[in-house]
């Protein structure tokens, strides 16, 4: 088998990916989609200036009849399911990027495109793969801290000066009906792949929104944060927090606490600190140390985005294409990816019934389906229906002045950020 034909579905975050692509040995780049067209010169730069060819496509109707074995979603967050379902479907591999899903009812049916199809669904959940939370994978499968009683995982970054450039002032971005929980995997999902637990409760909580406008007199939405209590299915706790909390520089931070030690990362330096008790209580090693990749490392060194983590999830999507052990191993799959997203879902439904536990679905389990398969329960419009969901309860988006949309559609045409 020659090289894989990948295509890249939205040109700004799927950046990262056509770079390990057009670099990587067993994977060529053939068609690149997005609806905003500087963002398609670009390419048609980086194509010329690596002299390969690259077809080019304003239209996912256009781009999903091209020559490929396999894609990339790297469109908007919530938007990733209905695009994903139809690659499957026409018998695409397909590597998402954050979020899998925008409802549960999206969820069961990507599952079942994945099933059916036979084809490779990957989740780019890249957090997972930064080197510090990766090698907690490593050290808890060698059973170094024993089995998780309780975790935690961070994910603070406060975007209010970039909105104007993630936004582009556009009331129905889907940022702008951004609720607090739904944005969860950057936390949680490496509690998940570290431990290999499964969530079976949540409970939700949103802290109160920081109304804080800046110089330009804008309202930002986002400023709240989303917190999830998980139950994991081995009976431990696991506490995820994310969302625009004022802190700088902002803060990815994990903790695994098991029956025989833990482990946590640094805040800001990529080191690790692993304790392991020894044979009396409390009496045990502390060790602190900066891991170093241990899966490919010459070609992960080299592609170095969001801490090293972007190169994994397309290497190990392209290593399980072609039966690779390691892409078998560490490629997340639908089921997890599921496990992953629903939370936060689940974790706002919560919030709006007074932070009760919500049970998690194994949507593993086909039984389990049926209950979700009408569930479009969301914070957007065109997707909810009569199922629409407020964005917060303390805040009504609708509410946001048009003059506050325009003021920051003008920064975003200068290319400059709120203040």
């Amino acid at each position: 088998m020659g090289k894989l034909k990948v295509g890249v579905f939205g040109a700004y975050r799927g950046r990262s990916m056509i770079n390990i692509l057009t670099g990587h040995p067993d994977a060529e780049l053939v068609a690149v989609c997005d609806k905003y067209v500087p963002l398609l010169d670009e390419m048609k730069k980086v194509s010329d200036e690596k002299n390969i060819r690259v077809a080019l496509y304003e239209n996912f109707d256009d781009f999903i009849q091209h020559d490929m074995d396999a894609a990339v979603l790297a469109n908007y967050a919530n938007e990733h399911a209905p695009f994903g379902i139809r690659l499957l479907k026409s018998g695409r591999h397909i590597l998402s990027e954050v979020l899998p899903c925008e409802t549960l009812s999206q969820m069961v049916e990507l599952i079942e495109a994945a099933e059916e199809s036979g084809k490779v669904y990957a989740y780019a959940e890249n957090y997972c793969y930064m080197t510090a939370p990766f090698e907690m994978r490593r050290r808890y499968e060698n059973g170094d801290i024993g089995e998780v009683q309780y975790a935690e995982g961070e994910y603070i970054h406060d975007c209010s000066s970039i909105w104007p450039q993630i936004t582009y002032g556009d009331r129905t971005h889907w940022r702008n009906r951004l609720y607090s929980t739904y944005y969860c995997t950057h936390s949680l999902g490496p509690v998940i792949t570290v431990t290999g637990r499964r969530p079976v409760q949540v409970s939700g909580f949103e802290t109160n929104n920081n109304a804080k406008r800046g110089s330009m007199n804008i309202n930002f939405r986002g400023g709240s944060g989303g917190i999830e209590m998980v139950t994991l299915d081995n009976g431990a706790v696991v506490k995820s927090i994310h969302g625009g909390l004022k802190r700088e520089p902002g803060s990815i931070n994990y903790q695994v606490y098991g029956t025989n030690g833990m482990m946590e990362t640094g805040r800001f330096d990529g080191s690790l600190s692993v304790y392991t008790e020894g044979e009396k209580l409390c009496r045990g090693e502390l060790s602190n140390y900066r891991p170093e990749p241990f899966v490919s490392p010459d070609m992960a060194k080299i592609f170095t985005g969001h801490g090293g983590s972007d190169f994994y999830p397309t290497h190990f999507f392209i290593d399980k294409i072609l039966g690779g052990e390691d892409g078998k191993k560490y490629s997340i799959d639908v089921y997890t990816a599921a496990d992953m997203g629903i939370c936060g879902i689940l974790a706002y439904r919560s919030i709006l019934n007074g932070n009760t536990p919500i049970n998690v679905p194994n949507l593993r389990n086909k039984n389990e389906r049926d209950a979700y398969r009408g569930d479009v329960a969301c914070t957007n419009p065109a997707v909810a229906g009569d199922q629409l969901l407020p964005v917060s309860p303390y805040f009504n988006a609708d509410d946001i002045p048009d003059e506050d949309y325009e003021k920051c559609r003008r920064l975003w045409a200068d290319g400059k950020n709120a203040e």
